[in-house]
């Protein structure tokens, strides 16, 4: 699903000089390579601060410990996510409240959160699924309209481009209260580790988010709140600062491959290729097809007979999780999730794809067809 191999070789003596420097300088914890990467990060998303972590995981809980938040308050979130997203939710004693998607963008919506809007509601979690930007103008006018806070799950949408009606551009990740990320090493802008970062752009919310991250202290042995000890170490953030610099050529072969894709698949009535949000650009961390006439999982066998990785991103809804069973009432369903976690299929997509193993890919796609 992805070549990471081909991605280091590429560049392989920045990383080499980048890991070396850091080891000969023996500052393996918070080192000076953090802080750079830090800073270089910060620029790049135009935010005010960038708080590193040790995994998008750490981002997403410290996000809500910063929050404030009472046991029971209700966390509106999309059923068709990965598990992180509700999993810290409930870690933490809330309620995540799970909600249906966009068939086509596969993102959460400002109509679909607000009928899900209690009194008990406190927060909302767009996630900017496969590599696009939920409606997030709309989202923050419902969220200011009922005084919720905003996290933004970006894992999948590092460097995704948001437009505003007024013409104002913005990185996902920027535009909620706090934003959240992964570098897991198969992410657009991963390490070879594990790390994370939470991004926002209040003053108030960023030292508390660098103090809970940090044991709760803001100077050493002096512990004002309940933390945890979640670092990105020196060695990933060096790494991550010279990946950084290739996250833009990165994305654009991301896009290259997507539209080859699109290209081959356009005449076949079974598939429907990735929407585009309107007014965002999508960076392809996934590249997911919609098999409409059930035969999604022969399709994947069929790809597998030739060699030809592929994934289901997601096959079983949060809602259905046996984790959850307790948030979720007796018979509940989303219908558009319960289609999805049927009908998607995601196929290889990465940095080192030429134009021979797309044709491959997509010929063996279109003959299933056939």
């Amino acid at each position: 699903m992805v070549d990471l191999g081909s991605q280091y070789l590429r560049i392989k003596d920045e990383i080499d000089k980048a890991v070396q420097d850091t080891l000969s300088s023996t500052q393996y914890i918070q080192g000076p390579q953090v802080k750079t990467f830090q800073a270089a990060l910060e620029t790049y998303l135009g935010v005010r601060h960038v708080i590193p972590c040790a995994n998008g995981t750490d981002a997403l809980q410290i996000a809500f410990m910063a929050l404030g938040l009472q046991p029971g308050d209700e966390v509106i979130v999309p059923s068709f996510t990965y598990v992180a997203t509700a999993e810290v939710i409930a870690l933490l004693h809330l309620k995540p409240v799970m909600v249906d998607v966009d068939p086509d963008t596969f993102n959460i919506t400002a109509d679909i959160i607000e009928k899900a809007i209690t009194p008990r509601t406190k927060a909302i979690v767009p996630v900017h699924l496969y590599g696009q930007s939920a409606d997030m103008e709309d989202i923050m006018a419902l969220a200011e309209q009922h005084n919720l806070f905003v996290v933004e799950d970006n894992a999948q949408a590092i460097g995704a481009d948001y437009t505003f009606k007024n013409g104002v551009v913005k990185k996902t990740g920027t535009i909620g209260h706090i934003g959240c990320t992964s570098f897991f090493p198969s992410k657009n802008l991963g390490c070879m580790g594990d790390g994370g970062a939470m991004m926002t752009n209040d003053d108030a919310l960023a030292a508390k988010l660098r103090m809970i991250a940090n044991h709760g202290q803001q100077k050493k042995y002096y512990h004002d709140v309940t933390g945890v000890n979640s670092r990105l170490d020196s060695l990933q953030a060096a790494i991550l600062n010279i990946k950084l610099r290739h996250l833009d050529e990165y994305s654009a072969a991301r896009q290259s491959a997507a539209a080859f894709y699109d290209e081959a698949f356009q005449n076949i009535q079974e598939l429907q290729t990735p929407a585009r949000q309107h007014n965002s650009t999508h960076v392809f961390h996934q590249y997911t097809l919609r098999v409409k006439n059930s035969r999604r999982d022969d399709l994947q066998a069929y790809l597998s007979e030739k060699g030809i990785p592929s994934m289901i991103y997601y096959p079983v809804p949060l809602y259905k999780q046996k984790a959850f069973e307790k948030y979720v009432p007796a018979g509940f369903t989303l219908p558009v999730t319960e289609q999805l976690c049927r009908e998607v299929i995601s196929l290889p997509i990465h940095t080192e794809m030429d134009g021979e193993l797309l044709g491959f890919i997509s010929e063996s796609v279109c003959s299933f067809f056939e």
